[in-house]
This record gives C-alpha cells, sequence and structure tokens, in this order.
C-alpha cells in the first residue's frame, strides 16, 4: 500500500471519527465602520471555543473543504476564494484556485502563501489534521472552523452565517432563505403522503439518526431505515439487518457502487429498482446544494408532491420579495460559527459532472473508519 493510500486510509478514519465540538456562543463586538450590509470588525466564537475576530472584510478566503467552498460559490462569492482542497474542483472556475491539498492533507505552507484574511474550516477538516489549522493560528490568520452540520435546517444557518463573516450579508440571507423555504415547500408538499423506508449506502455504511443526509431524505419523504434501526452517525451496517429492514428505496452518491449481494438483491428496492444515484457534492456536502439531493429524492419516490412542490416554489418567486434586509450595526455585530453535507435510477444534474471524492458527511468511528479500505482505495484512484 503506498504512502498516500495509507495516510488518506489514516484521514478517512480521523475525518468520520464523529468527535462532537463544543457548542457556539455569539460575541458582541463594537463596529468601527461598515461594508456595504456588513459590518467589521466582527468577533465569532468557533466550534472549538475560540473567539475569533475578522478585523475587516475579508478580500482573500481560503476553504479547505469543498463544503465550504460550495457555499462561497452560491454566495456569488468565488471571485473572494484563493484557495480550494483538491476535491473542489468539480466547481466553475475552481481549477484557477490555489490548490490548498498536499500529500498528507492541508498543505499549511500553501495556505500561509496565499496571504488569506479568512480561513474557513469544516468540522471534518478540524478533525483530520487538528496540528495543521493550529499552526494556521499560529501565524497570525484568522481561522473559523464549523460545526457538523446535522440536517438542512443548519445548512442554511450556516449559509448565511458564512456570508455575515465573508461581507455576504445579504447573498447570505437570501440564500439561506431559499433554502429554508425549498424544505418548507417540500415538507407542505408531502402533507399527508405514505412514506416507504429508504437506506442510504456507501461502502457498506449508512447515514444514520443525526445527520445531514437522513434529513436529506426525510425531507424528501422517505423514512430512514438506518435512523429506524437505532443507528446513530454514519454507521456501517450488517447485511442480515438490510434483509430485515427491506428498503424500498436506495440512495447512493455517483462515486460510489449500488450494493449488490444477496441480501441487497432481496429487497424490494433492487427487485424493483429503485435506486437513486445522485451526485456526490449534493448528497455529501453539508452545502447550499443539499437542496437539490432532496429534490432529486422527492421525484423519484413522490412525483405528484414533486410537482406541487415545484408549483409552490413557481408560486413563491412570483411574489414579492420578503427576505430580510441584512443590515448589520455596530450595535448588534454578532455572529457565531455554524451550528450544527437503474430502471428507475433517478440523478440529479449539476454545472459540472464531476463529483467530489471527500465528504463532509458526519460519524466514523476510527475502527469503522480503518475497516473501510476498499473504499479508500477506489477514492485514491480517483484524485
Amino acid at each position: 500500500m503506498n504512502r498516500q493510500l495509507v495516510v488518506a486510509l489514516l484521514t478517512l478514519a480521523t475525518v468520520f471519527a464523529g468527535i462532537p465540538a463544543p457548542a457556539v456562543a455569539a460575541v458582541d463586538q463594537a463596529a468601527s465602520h461598515q461594508t456595504a450590509t456588513c459590518t467589521f470588525p466582527v468577533t465569532v466564537t468557533d466550534a472549538t471555543g475560540t473567539d475569533v475576530t475578522i478585523a475587516e472584510d475579508p478580500e482573500r478566503v481560503v476553504t479547505t473543504n469543498p463544503s465550504a467552498a460550495q457555499t462561497m460559490w452560491e454566495l456569488g462569492a468565488r471571485d473572494e476564494v484563493v484557495g480550494v482542497s483538491q476535491y473542489a474542483m468539480y466547481l466553475d472556475g475552481a481549477a484557477e484556485k490555489g490548490n490548498v491539498s498536499g500529500s498528507g492533507g492541508l498543505n499549511v505552507e500553501a495556505v500561509i502563501g496565499l496571504e488569506p484574511d479568512l480561513v474557513l474550516v469544516p468540522n471534518s477538516s478540524y478533525n483530520a489534521e487538528p496540528d495543521r489549522i493550529a499552526q494556521l493560528r499560529s501565524a497570525d490568520i484568522s481561522v473559523v472552523v464549523f460545526e457538523s452540520g446535522k440536517s438542512l435546517d443548519a445548512v442554511a444557518d450556516k449559509t448565511e452565517r458564512v456570508g455575515r463573516m465573508t461581507g455576504n450579508c445579504e447573498a447570505g440571507v437570501e440564500r439561506a432563505a431559499e433554502m429554508r423555504e425549498s424544505i418548507r415547500h417540500m415538507r407542505a408538499a408531502l402533507d399527508g403522503a405514505e412514506r416507504p423506508v429508504g437506506l442510504n449506502s456507501f461502502f457498506g455504511y449508512s447515514s444514520g439518526s443525526g445527520t445531514f443526509i437522513s434529513d436529506i431524505m426525510t425531507t424528501a419523504g422517505l423514512r430512514n431505515g438506518a435512523a429506524e434501526a437505532n443507528l446513530t452517525g454514519f454507521a456501517q451496517i450488517n447485511e442480515e439487518l438490510v434483509v430485515e429492514m427491506n428498503p424500498e428505496y436506495i440512495v447512493v452518491p455517483d462515486h460510489a457502487p449500488v450494493p449488490s449481494s444477496p441480501a441487497y438483491n432481496s429487497t424490494t428496492a433492487m427487485q424493483e429498482g429503485n435506486v437513486i444515484v445522485i451526485e456526490a457534492h449534493k448528497l455529501q456536502q453539508p452545502a447550499p446544494r443539499a437542496i437539490e439531493a432532496s429534490e432529486a429524492i422527492l421525484e423519484a419516490v413522490h412525483p405528484d408532491a414533486y410537482e406541487r412542490y415545484r408549483q409552490l416554489e413557481t408560486e413563491s418567486a412570483t411574489e414579492p420579495d420578503s427576505t430580510a434586509t441584512a443590515t448589520t450595526t455596530a450595535a448588534d455585530a454578532t455572529a457565531t460559527a455554524a451550528t450544527a453535507t437503474d430502471a428507475t435510477e433517478a440523478t440529479a444534474t449539476t454545472e459540472s459532472s464531476e463529483s467530489t471524492t471527500e465528504s463532509d458527511a458526519p460519524g466514523f468511528g476510527v475502527v469503522a473508519g480503518l475497516a473501510a479500505v476498499g473504499a479508500v482505495a477506489l477514492l485514491a484512484r480517483r484524485r
């Protein structure tokens, strides 16, 4: 096994260790000047309990994981991003940014060389490499670590906060409001609908309760079989449980294989060809495009409800804009880090057909991560 694969394997085990982050709290900070609708300086307390002061509207932002990069793109702020990880290259224009990935993970020297005003660090990056994040802070760089998002609402909250911290208040409020409205519309469209059992599959693992992928599924009208079987986080699932669960739908990211074994092949999902394949950057990254993963599931499982959902979205788009104005003053210049990514195959579409091979999916235990040798080997080949 080559060194890169060993490092990838150890990183995977650590990324999905499910280490809980400390609770975040807002910290008031008097503002000395105002940029657009955001006021700086602003101080946030991030998921590590660190108070981070962002002195001015950041002009140079580095993202260490694709979910943070996707969020910046969705805010229309890609021009502010100077560095991304290698797994964010599916984003239009990302190849023109500095690559902050190294053979062993985050390249600290590359990040420092980009002279960022702010570094956005999703929880999975921090759990994998806390020492490297500490090095960035020692270099006097503002670094904000986010908690793991456990629901679509939490992803919307994080989107709004990223906008606040990067001087894109209005875009953050508007994009988050769009996400929350889509969530409400899906739930309204599904009112009274019967919900079949679904199972998310990823190399023998599944998303149980307390994961944003579980929320993606239930928002779209599925019951999460893994959660109902008392699995929590991102956990290995045995085939006996699959047979007992007998899911009617199986949901997989496009870079993972559709499960194939006597146990899986006996399920209603496989017998009826109910496999929903969704692009990984929508299903496995806690970022704004996760809404599109729910939409893809809703369309495949509840086509009538999906039409109603689209009608609600259209009606909402023609109504007067009621989004709150994102103006921040000296008295309320506060922010927090994110709280908290076959026959009837349904595939979500995107600007690029390339999918990421890294996710912010929560919850591998260390032992479980080490068991995922086959998964890591496939990921290494795709790098």
